[in-house]
This record gives structure tokens, C-alpha cells and sequence, in this order.
């Protein structure tokens, strides 16, 4: 079973690992910017610094930054975590 629990700073953490840049900052949102070094695509992800991110929140997050599987998205973040 793949664990889908994390919270906000965990999330935060592996994608600043993986070049995403914050930008801005909102209450208790974090924006963080990925642009693709080979396409010169961009990706702006809103993660909330929560304890523990919602499922529908991190499905959200998995989306913004193009995950094609959920499942797979959260073993990636568990992995780098």
C-alpha cells in the first residue's frame, strides 16, 4: 500500500530538491515554480503548509505537477521524504 499522508513541509521539501522554486507565499501556502531545462515548460504548484495535506489537496499538488499516476506521485514523494 502505498502511503498517501504527508504533510506541507514534506512535500515542500522534496520538490525544492528537485528544482522547484518558491515564489511566493499566501497565509500558509507556499507557490513553487519548476521550469523544464529541456522544454522550457512551466509548472506553479500551491501546497499548503499543513500537518497533514488532504487527499483531494494532494491530488491537486500530483496534478499541478503533472503526475500521470497518483499512486506512483505519492511512492516518489515517500522515497525522497
Amino acid at each position: 500500500m502505498v502511503r498517501t499522508t504527508f504533510s506541507g513541509r514534506e512535500i515542500i521539501g522534496v520538490l525544492t530538491d528537485f528544482n522547484y522554486v518558491p515564489t511566493s507565499r499566501t497565509g500558509s501556502h507556499v507557490r513553487l515554480r519548476y521550469e523544464n531545462p529541456d522544454t522550457g515548460e512551466v509548472r506553479n504548484v500551491d501546497v499548503p503548509q499543513h500537518d497533514e495535506v488532504k487527499i483531494g489537496t494532494l491530488h491537486s499538488i500530483a496534478e499541478q505537477c503533472g503526475a500521470d499516476d497518483f499512486h506512483e506521485w505519492c511512492a516518489w514523494i515517500a522515497e525522497h521524504s
